[in-house]
Parts: C-alpha cells; sequence; structure tokens
C-alpha cells in the first residue's frame, strides 16, 4: 500500500472518527472549526467526511478560496485592462467566469472582443509575452503565499529575458492577517472555536505567523494535509487541546510542512514583494495583509502601466459571498444558492472556483 493510499484507509478512518468522537465527548461542549484553504473544502466535501463529523463539531467554511476571496474592484481592474487596445490578459481559469460589480466577468469581455488567455502557470504568460512582443501581457496576480513565489520567479524570468511588455496586477493575499481579521469581526471569537490550518501555505510559511491564534487569541490551529486521515488526524488533536485547556498551534502534515517552511520560497516571494494593505470579499481592507511589488520591480506593475486603479464598487445584488468566507452562513442559507445561482451561472464566485464553498456544498450536497 502506497502512503497516499494508506491516508484513504477505511480502517484508519473509522478509528480516527472514533477517536475523534470520544474526544468531542470529553469536552462536553460543541466546537465550530474553521479552514482557510480551498483543497480542505474540497477534500472535506469529496471524500464525504463533512457529512460524517461526530455530532457537536461544526465545520466553518472560510476565505481558503483565492478567487472567491479576490475583490471586486480588482475584478474589475482585470476587466478594464482587457478593454485597453494591444493588450493581452493572461489568466487562471478560475478568474475567466468570476462576475464583476457589473455582472461582466472576463470571459463576457473575450465574447466582447478582448484577448483573453487561459494559462495554467505564470511562465505560460512570460511565454505569451515572448510571442507577442507588441502587446502588453497583463497576468491578474491572485492567491495566497503558496502562488506568490511562482509569480515572483515568473517576474524574475521576464527580467532576465528583457520582456518589458510583461506585467501583473499585483492582488496576492497573505492569509495569517485575514485570520486575525476574522477573530476581531463581529462575534467572531464566538463563532471559531479552533482553525484547521491551511496545508500548501505552512509549506511555504511554516509555523510561526499563525502561533499568535493561540497566544492572543486561546485558539487551537493545527497544519492539516488533504487526504481523509489527514484532516481527521488534525482534528483530533484541535479537540484534545481544547479539552486539555491548551491552545497551541500543531502540525500533523510533517511529511510536507516543516518547522520553518520554506525559507527559498520565502526569500523569492520578499525579493519581489513587500507587504501591503489589501481588499478582501467579505473582510474590507485588512492591513498588511496583501502584496504589493517593491520600487525596483514597479515597471512590472499593471495598475501603473495601463493606468488602472481600484474604484469603489457596489457589491453584487443578493450575492452572500462575503458572509460565507467570513463563516457568517453557510450556502444552503442564501437566497440565490442553487436556483439564481448555480455552477452553469453563477451569481458570485464561490459558486465559479472548484475551491470554492458554495461550488463544492452544491456538487457535493448529497454525500
Amino acid at each position: 500500500m502506497d502512503i497516499s493510499s494508506s491516508f484513504h484507509d477505511p480502517a484508519l478512518c473509522r478509528a480516527l472518527l472514533e477517536r475523534l468522537s470520544g474526544e468531542i465527548e470529553a469536552l462536553g461542549r460543541p466546537v465550530r472549526f474553521m479552514e482557510v484553504c480551498g483543497t480542505h473544502t474540497v477534500s472535506l466535501f469529496q471524500s464525504g467526511l463533512r457529512s460524517l463529523l461526530p455530532q457537536g463539531l461544526e465545520h466553518l467554511s472560510g476565505p481558503g478560496c483565492p478567487v472567491c476571496v479576490t475583490h471586486d474592484a480588482e475584478v474589475a481592474a482585470f476587466i478594464r485592462a482587457a478593454e485597453k487596445p494591444g493588450v493581452i490578459v493572461a489568466t487562471f481559469g478560475d478568474l475567466l467566469r468570476v462576475p464583476g460589480p457589473d455582472g461582466r466577468s472576463l470571459k463576457n469581455a473575450m465574447a466582447e472582443g478582448a484577448r483573453v488567455e487561459v494559462v495554467y502557470s505564470p511562465l505560460d504568460a512570460v511565454r505569451i509575452a515572448s510571442e507577442h512582443p507588441s502587446d502588453t501581457v497583463v497576468f491578474p496576480s491572485v492567491g495566497f503565499e503558496t502562488t506568490a513565489p511562482v509569480i515572483a520567479g515568473a517576474l524574475m524570468a521576464a527580467r532576465r529575458a528583457g520582456l518589458s511588455n510583461f506585467c501583473i496586477v499585483p492582488c496576492n493575499k497573505l492569509v495569517p492577517p485575514a485570520m486575525r481579521a476574522l477573530l476581531d469581526g463581529e462575534d467572531g471569537r464566538k463563532r471559531i472555536d479552533a482553525f484547521l490550518l491551511p496545508g500548501h501555505v505552512a509549506v511555504v510559511l511554516g509555523l510561526e505567523p499563525f502561533r499568535f491564534l493561540a497566544r492572543e487569541y486561546g485558539r487551537p490551529a493545527v497544519v492539516g494535509g488533504f487526504e481523509p486521515a489527514d484532516i481527521l488526524s488534525a482534528l483530533c488533536l484541535m479537540v484534545g487541546m481544547l479539552r486539555e485547556g491548551k491552545p497551541a498551534v500543531g502540525n500533523t502534515y510533517i511529511r510536507a510542512v516543516h518547522e520553518e517552511g520554506s525559507p527559498q520560497a520565502r526569500h523569492v516571494m520578499e525579493t519581489v514583494f513587500s507587504v501591503a494593505d489589501a481588499r478582501w470579499r467579505g473582510l474590507g481592507l485588512i492591513p498588511d495583509s496583501g502584496l504589493a511589488l517593491r520600487g525596483e520591480w514597479r515597471d512590472f506593475d499593471a495598475m501603473e502601466k495601463l493606468g488602472l486603479e481600484l474604484e469603489e464598487t457596489k457589491p453584487i445584488p443578493g450575492c452572500r459571498c462575503g458572509d460565507i468566507l467570513r463563516g457568517v452562513l453557510t450556502p444552503e442559507k442564501c437566497p440565490l444558492f442553487g436556483r439564481v445561482c448555480t455552477p452553469q451561472n453563477p451569481t458570485g464566485p464561490c459558486m465559479v472556483s472548484t475551491e470554492g464553498s458554495c461550488a463544492a456544498w452544491y456538487r457535493y450536497r448529497g454525500m
């Protein structure tokens, strides 16, 4: 049996579920845990784990989907860039159908004649720039600490190749400040008892950036992998910390996540980017929660190159994605869910992205 199969082993998962149920019973009160990773969102639903969680353990899905947390004003900027003459927008596929504040998306702009290419890596966008030297190629730079080093590496590659026609719209977000904002927000401390920490982000950051959750807020936080046994192991440790009254930051994903994270990845990211304030869907403007290009890299900033601004926008009428990303609302309680808003005709980004809570809830709700 390979290591991946072992984390799907039914006997192991049953044993962990029994242990988790025992921990909840010993604690003697309900627990609400929040995950802040789109891959965890999908894994919990796809594996059927969400429906198997013991009574008293409630799952909240937080702002862990990179497309979902991208602000309306940022989406509007991507669309305005695509509409400019001589511009090619090279984007991840999930962004293509995200509605802007007026309901239009990059896909709509594409249908109206804008030049939009779907790419699987920022390096694909660099290649497009080299193949179209007379055009400006714009890459919407979204995502968390996981993708930021890759995007920084693409900018380094563009500089080495002398590609002055390549640029990005810098919209990357940082996860730990958003978690602080969640707990500082309205009823945040009442709603969230513990966190399942994002494995991919922790590969880059390590554990230290999350320790404030236990130290300042008394919330256990455990890094978990993405297989069923990974998640159950993390939940067992998390509830055990609550039962013992000893909140800490733990790690059950030791085969991938190390205490110090990846210094090399952080070095690449920090060479190109500096910390900046950022807008989040549902959470608003959070200080020091985003990444901006450093001064020596600002010739790659599409906002400056194309004269774009993040303008004030009105929220999408009826869309409750912001509440869902804060864990205030579950998707099925949104009046649009499954009626007006479906994966085929999404009203908001949580139904667009494969990592969005609404899309996962819609697809796997029978499991």
